[in-house]
């Protein structure tokens, strides 16, 4: 939703308010501070393994789900360290995951 125009941190505006005055119930609850609820999302366990995909070129990582009777891969998100890798696992509850070159 972002910040109102009205709001901005250049207050030089006439009629803008400084941040400071800032009305958190304008963005609703919890939405400037406080962490954000991770919803677990499923995959089809069945017919979809979860996998690393690397790059050897450049080292990119990309996180997603491969068809293990296709092999098509299916990108769900860019993994750019550690925290990343924990935040898809545990989106998808995941215990292992592997990687592919």
């Amino acid at each position: 939703m972002g910040v109102p125009p009205c709001y901005r941190l250049r207050s030089s505006e006439k009629g803008c308010k400084e941040l400071r005055d800032f009305d958190v119930s304008v963005l609703g609850e919890g939405a400037m501070f406080g962490k954000k609820k991770t919803q677990k999302k499923t995959y089809d366990k069945e017919n979809q393994k979860p996998v690393i995909r690397c790059s050897i070129c450049t080292g990119e990582q990309v996180a997603g789900f491969k068809d293990i009777h296709t092999g098509k891969f299916e990108e769900v998100m860019l993994i750019r360290d550690e925290s990343d890798r924990r935040a898809f696992m545990e989106m998808y509850d995941i215990d292992t995951l592997t990687k592919e070159y």
